[in-house]
């Protein structure tokens, strides 16, 4: 057999498999099941007539065999997106497909902000990616989306960054908490109240740090979680507070499960971002979603979120 033989689908799979070293993950992310996986890994071992991965323990390796394979592989699979992206911008903006990907506290809004922007052109399709920032990063590095929002534009990589709207965040707690109901709370007066974080890395754990001015290492942190809506459930229960953006909150402050406490120098502003790697070649599509976002986003997401009212501070005392 020869590797002439190899199918465009091998070698996605193949591709997948090693970027991920893991084929239950590799078949999660291709929306098939882990046998049709290394079936497709083992046809084209079959075709390049070597192993492609090796098993140490629990964990799969790239073989030198297999390193050159992903070489190709990613060359071959970009030349097919390039192609795609050609053919997009023959179709133009209708009936064209927007990649984008957003950071997990975007998924509160994102969906909302796409159907107005199929209201203006019709017979766009989505392909809509929500990820923590390491791995919206790996996204964007691997030029696997065209588009991604967030809050802080990766420094060490070609990219473009634009910002398109205000982002607030604010610490939040239970309508029952002591802290409720004061006014013009200061940092002194959290110090000892048990925080629930987002994990270290995230968008909001670095926004948290740079909030709070250097005082995070002076804060209780009670617990750490991945997960917005576990860190919002847990502060409903009483279990602490939590610095949370304004935007992944504003239902459960409208129905009063949440309150904004009001502390000094807050809420922290920082700004949306929508970012693409410099040398993408945006298909048009993404370009009047960029465009779009920039001239429009700013008054969609208050319009959607509506935290400008829930948000703003009262008036400092005389």
């Amino acid at each position: 057999m020869t590797i002439r033989n190899a199918t465009l689908r091998q070698l996605k799979v193949f591709e997948t498999v090693a970027r991920l070293l893991s084929f239950s993950r590799a078949a999660e992310e291709l929306h098939l099941t882990q046998p049709a996986v290394s079936t497709q890994v083992a046809q084209l071992e079959d075709h390049a007539g070597l192993p492609l991965f090796e098993q140490l323990g629990k964990k799969i390796y790239l073989t030198p065999a297999g390193t050159e394979m992903l070489q190709f592989s990613r060359t071959i699979l970009q030349q097919f997106e390039q192609e795609d992206e050609a053919m997009s911008q023959l179709k133009g903006i209708s009936g064209g497909t927007l990649n984008v990907a957003v950071i997990s506290a975007g998924d509160y809004f994102f969906p909302r902000l796409l159907v107005e922007f199929t209201r203006r052109y019709s017979g766009v399709t989505f392909n809509l990616a929500v990820h923590n920032r390491e791995e919206l990063l790996h996204q964007l590095s691997t030029n696997q989306t065209d588009l991604a929002v967030m809050v802080r534009p990766p420094a060490n990589m070609d990219v473009v960054n634009e910002p398109f709207a205000p982002h607030p965040y604010v610490i939040v707690a239970a309508p029952t908490h002591p802290l409720a109901r004061k006014r013009f709370i200061s940092m002194e007066q959290l110090a000892n109240e048990p925080f629930i974080v987002r994990e270290r890395g995230s968008d909001t754990w670095n926004s948290m740090q740079e909030g709070l001015g250097g005082r995070l290492d002076n804060l209780k942190i009670a617990m750490e979680i991945k997960s917005t809506e576990t860190i919002k459930q847990a502060v409903i229960a009483g279990m602490g507070i939590a610095f949370l953006s304004a935007h992944t909150i504003s239902l459960e402050l409208q129905v009063g499960h949440l309150v904004v406490l009001d502390v000094e120098r807050f809420p922290v502003m920082l700004n949306w971002y929508v970012v693409h790697r410099k040398n993408k070649r945006l298909p048009p599509v993404a370009e009047a979603f960029k465009r779009f976002l920039i001239e429009e986003g700013a008054a969609q997401l208050e319009q959607i979120t509506r935290v400008g009212a829930l948000t703003a501070k009262p008036a400092t005392p005389a």
